[in-house]
């Protein structure tokens, strides 16, 4: 099209939910499993929101067979009654971008809900969504149809009444029962993943019914039959002892609160140190996870910074470790740090970046947050001078262990090395130096390593043999990690530094695969792997930069046909389709035993292979799996092993 032809006629004007059907990323973040239960959490907040406003107690969520969901409360029931617009508040809520009661008034003083676009948003990426408000003694409905009404909205029929839909919660007509049920199916159109975890559903409500005290919240999942209920009265100080469990507490939790009523805050925080390494902080707003951060996490720690700092140089615990020129800094505070961050504050006040929630950007609350901690922190550690000691004790650790590995690092490697200037001999590195495109397998065993060396696709692919077993990093400082010969080959290879040095933006690879045997040595070195990078260089993870390889178990061959086998299933059905012919089985006990053609055919060509990407939605609980596994602890361990040692599968 020639430059002269951009006229009118080229000028779109996208109504009503349109938009978001184009362009869903804008409104729940992604199209992938995370934008799927984004919209979960959308409706769910939405019933939290009227237990904010103090009417409902209850939270029913359910997992249906046909793939959708179900979220019900008991709360006053959305509006039904003839909007100005002349459509029902019912159907305006659910269809209009920027519709709801939260933008002002006194309908709702506290809620997630700000935009007025989450409901109306999941209707657009809904196969089917449908709606049943039970108010004044009757039960109303309507049906969508990616976000177009399928019904008028209309007093529901006895024969409606007496569906499956309200059978669950056995719904008698008559009885004055109020509340909003609302079901989905995702559209397959929309979404590349259409099916709820229930790990992460299980998740969500467990974090609300922690942060919203005496709401309790039902979970049922029909394809299983499996159901669950949460109610807490302990608030973020459970929470906080929840995230620790596993872990040796330095401290006793410590527990702030303020409220401040000209500026319409208020605001809980949780503290507690343990004797690990890895750090856990978690922001909320009016029950949103703001996963993010925001400002109020920036108040957090500046005010933490600042009371353990003024603590030590009162106490005189700089002087044991530090001195003028290394004096105290945030990241010795992080080491072991576990803390919940809570704030509350009108709807209309909240200032988000984005209709995901993910990140909180009211300038205000910075400074209200920053005075609050250190007032509560000084005041803490005054009053509890044995807990103030542990928590100064932990952090000075921390702050040598950071002194040592700077010092290592210094000594161990030349200069710059971290940053990639000399790769390690070991490394059979690619020949694109972009990122993007560019591979590194980390592979057990030089004979593997061989392999993989010549089988690989040299343009993009990298190979890195390790020597057996590396460092288990689970509890090691930094000035460990450098000294040992593997990991720091690893580290340079992977050219982003580490610990303070870290920059991932020089990350010469967006691809690492991790290939290792399939046998138990083979799964202990993986797991060694994971540890290290969930502990030291996380952003891999939560980037989606880190992949398993999956080699096959068996070669079957029948006559001159070759099949590959991933599990003894596959072997077995390989076997049967041989139909009587002779066939030769072969168990590959590791990848040394591979040529690097059958390495290149089952598990490193990008058309054939099969990776297995390593993600971490649930951060707290792979920390609390992490420390099991790999802490110092033995008997929960042991436990762990004996409940699930028959549960094992190979899931592809």
């Amino acid at each position: 099209m020639a430059k002269t032809d951009y006229n009118a006629d080229q000028i779109q004007v996208l109504e009503g939910l349109e938009p978001v059907r184009k362009r869903p990323g804008m409104y729940i973040g992604s199209t992938d499993s995370r934008g799927l239960h984004e919209c979960l959490r959308e409706i769910v907040d939405n019933s939290v929101d009227e237990s904010f406003a103090g009417v409902a107690k209850n939270i029913w969520v359910v997992l249906r067979t046909d793939g959708s969901v179900i979220v019900r409360d008991d709360g006053r029931g959305i509006p039904v009654d003839r909007h100005k617009s002349g459509k029902s508040a019912l159907e305006v809520t659910m269809t209009k971008l920027h519709a709801g009661g939260k933008f002002g008034g006194d309908a709702y003083k506290v809620s997630g809900g700000l935009h007025g676009v989450g409901a109306s948003v999941v209707n657009a990426l809904s196969k089917f969504f449908r709606v049943i408000v039970m108010r004044d003694n009757k039960a109303y409905y309507q049906e969508y149809k990616k976000g177009e009404p399928a019904h008028d909205v209309a007093e529901a029929t006895d024969e409606y009444l007496d569906s499956s839909l309200l059978k669950i919660w056995d719904m008698t007509p008559g009885k004055n029962q109020t509340g909003t049920i609302t079901q989905f199916n995702p559209d397959p159109e929309i979404f590349h993943e259409t099916v709820f975890d229930k790990v992460k559903v299980k998740a969500l409500l467990k974090d609300r019914a922690y942060l919203i005290p005496k709401l309790a919240f039902h979970y049922f999942d029909e394809n299983d039959n499996e159901s669950a209920h949460y109610y807490f009265e302990g608030g973020i100080k459970s929470l906080v002892k929840h995230g620790n469990r596993g872990k040796e507490a330095v401290s006793d939790v410590v527990y702030i609160s303020k409220d401040d009523t000209t500026a319409n805050i208020a605001l809980e925080v949780a503290i507690q140190y343990t004797d690990t390494y890895s750090e856990n902080v978690k922001g909320y707003v009016n029950g949103i996870h703001t996963t993010d951060g925001g400002t109020h996490l920036t108040g957090f720690r500046i005010a933490l910074t600042r009371a353990v700092s003024d603590y030590a140089k009162k106490s005189g615990y700089s002087g044991k470790v530090l001195d003028d020129k290394n004096g105290l800094t945030g990241d010795d505070m992080k080491e072991g740090l576990n803390a919940i961050i809570y704030v509350k504050m009108p709807s209309s006040n909240l200032q988000f970046e984005s209709q995901t929630k993910a990140k909180l950007n009211n300038p205000e609350v910075q400074g209200f947050v920053a005075s609050a901690v250190k007032e509560g922190l000084d005041t803490y550690f005054e009053e509890h001078p044995q807990d103030a000691k542990s928590i100064m004790d932990k952090i000075l650790l921390a702050a040598k262990a950071r002194l040592a590995a700077r010092a290592a690092k210094d000594a161990v490697l030349r200069k710059g090395a971290l940053e990639g200037s000399a790769l390690p001999g070991k490394l059979a590195d690619c020949q694109s130096r972009d990122p993007q495109v560019s591979e590194l397998y980390i592979v057990e065993g030089d004979s593997a390593g061989g392999s993989a060396k010549q089988g690989r696709d040299r343009r993009f692919q990298a190979i890195l043999p390790l020597g057996g077993k590396i460092l288990n990093t689970e509890r090691a400082h930094l000035d460990k990690i450098v000294k040992f010969d593997e990991l720091k080959d690893l580290i340079v290879a992977l050219g982003a530094g580490i610990g303070d040095s870290t920059q991932y933006e020089k990350l010469r690879y967006h691809r690492v695969i991790i290939m290792t045997d399939a046998d138990v040595d083979g799964e202990h070195i993986k797991t060694l792997l994971l540890t290290f990078f969930f502990r030291h260089l996380p952003d891999i993870i939560k980037n989606g930069f880190l992949y398993i390889a999956l080699p096959p178990l068996y070669r079957v061959q029948v006559g001159k046909v070759v099949t590959y086998a991933y599990t003894d299933e596959e072997m077995s059905a390989a076997v049967k389709a041989a139909n009587g012919s002779k066939f030769v089985i072969q168990r590959y006990k590791g990848l040394g035993e591979m040529n690097p053609t059958q390495l290149w055919e089952t598990t490193m060509d990008p058309e054939h292979r099969t990776l297995k990407q390593v993600t971490s939605d649930d951060v707290e609980d792979a920390d609390r799996v992490f420390t099991m596994l790999m802490g110092e602890e033995v008997a929960p361990r042991k436990k762990f092993i004996q409940t699930h040692a028959k549960l094992a599968t190979l899931d592809i």
